[in-house]
């Protein structure tokens, strides 16, 4: 029997998920037609996308970028808009599947867009439920939206659950414990004072995983387990001390879920973003990833460690904020991207970044979560106090 095809919007189409969906749907050309493709500013790379999957709508950041998309793409056919409204119309485009990949806090608004349209939503852009977890979660259960997580760990977890799970009931399915693993990063084992002199460079430089420099040190700091924590907590209904994160430099085994009887489900597979990709977009089928076999022998062993929260703060400060809910998870999300864009361009010491966090966390008062111009207005005030505390962390005058 043919399968229908289905269309695929991706948020978010040139970074480093968006490249490796592109990469499994090209496997299934019967399967999958692109819809539309967002690029922000990265033209070249957007262009050769829309050159080879035909997407009827293509969005960039900004008009300037546009103008030069449409030179690039000639006749091609594609309709190129920019900026917020464009992105509202290509989350809104109707897709049967929406894989939400853009990073940070501006993927908020166009993923909600997709979700209140419905349809199945990929969900790998954290901040949506680090920020805004309850008002997200609402509107997945306002709307026919299937959301399905992409993050390895998540989807380890998803797919280690049973079938028929609630996320508000999950104690009724016997779990007790969510375990999500960490490769550590590439400073697991440097020191205190070796981690004072981290370039950004190194802090790039991932052992397992190949992904955009934003996450890659969010991976070092181990902020990016911490935020994953979060998102944890609102995807399947967990409380933080049912969360647990272990350090397991390998990368092989991606979640555990412990039940009541004792017993342990682990999801294996190797470090390639392609595999939680291909069962989200196939679930409930399995489609080729283009992912090679586990090679267990090869492999030998595997070696698991409870995290360091002393020379790693960030996880801890996670945890914290999780705990007191309301904008505190948003205050902690903004003051990170504000803290790791200034370590990327050599502003701020890669230790620095957990204090510039604890310390806007410190100055920002607790709210209530009550809609999304108030989640982005916290986030802006967020900013510019994160801002404020990096000038005065190097001694600059404000």
């Amino acid at each position: 029997m043919a399968l229908e095809t289905a269309s695929i919007t991706v948020l978010g189409a040139t970074g480093s998920i968006g490249t490796s969906t592109l990469g499994v749907l090209a496997r299934h050309p019967e399967r999958f037609r692109v819809r539309a493709l967002t690029g922000h500013r990265n033209v070249m790379l957007l262009a050769q996308q829309c050159q080879r999957f035909a997407p009827e709508l293509a969005v960039v950041a900004d008009a300037a970028s546009a103008a030069q998309l449409r030179s690039l793409l000639g006749g091609f056919g594609t309709e190129v808009l920019h900026g917020a409204e464009g992105l509202e119309q290509a989350a809104g485009a109707g897709a049967d599947i929406t894989v939400a990949a853009i990073v940070g806090s501006a993927g908020l608004r166009p993923t909600l867009r997709a979700v209140r349209g419905g349809g199945r939503i990929l969900l790998a852009n954290k901040e949506s439920l680090v920020m805004a977890g309850a008002l997200f979660m609402d509107a997945v259960a306002a709307s026919d939206a299937l959301l399905l997580p992409v993050d390895s760990e998540h989807n380890a977890v998803f797919q280690c659950l049973p079938g028929n799970f609630s996320r508000t009931r999950l104690v009724d399915s016997g779990v007790v414990r969510v375990v999500l693993t960490a490769s550590g990063g590439p400073f697991r084992q440097s020191s205190t004072a070796e981690l004072e002199g981290v370039t950004p460079d190194q802090a790039c430089a991932h052992p397992n995983w190949s992904m955009g420099r934003k996450i890659s040190v969010d991976s070092a700091t181990l902020m990016n387990k911490g935020l994953e924590v979060i998102e944890a907590s609102w995807l399947f209904g967990v409380a933080p001390e049912a969360l647990e994160v272990v350090i397991h430099p390998q990368s092989i085994v991606h979640s555990f879920v412990e039940y009541r009887d004792g017993s342990m489900l682990a999801h294996l597979a190797n470090p390639d973003m392609r595999v939680p990709i291909a069962h989200a977009l196939g679930w409930p089928d399995r489609l080729a990833s283009g992912v090679g076999p586990l090679d267990l022998v090869g492999l030998g062993r595997l070696d698991f460690s409870a995290p360091d929260t002393q020379r790693f703060p960030c996880l801890g400060l996670a945890y914290q904020v999780l705990r007191a809910g309301g904008t505190a998870p948003a205050v902690l999300n903004a003051a990170n991207e504000e803290a790791v864009a200034a370590f990327l361009q050599e502003r701020l010491a890669f230790t620095a970044i957990p204090a510039v966090i604890e310390r806007t966390l410190a100055r920002e008062p607790l709210q209530a979560v009550t809609g999304v111009d108030d989640i982005m207005a916290v986030d802006a005030a967020a900013r510019v106090r994160a801002t404020a505390v990096i000038r005065e962390m190097a001694g600059i005058a404000l």
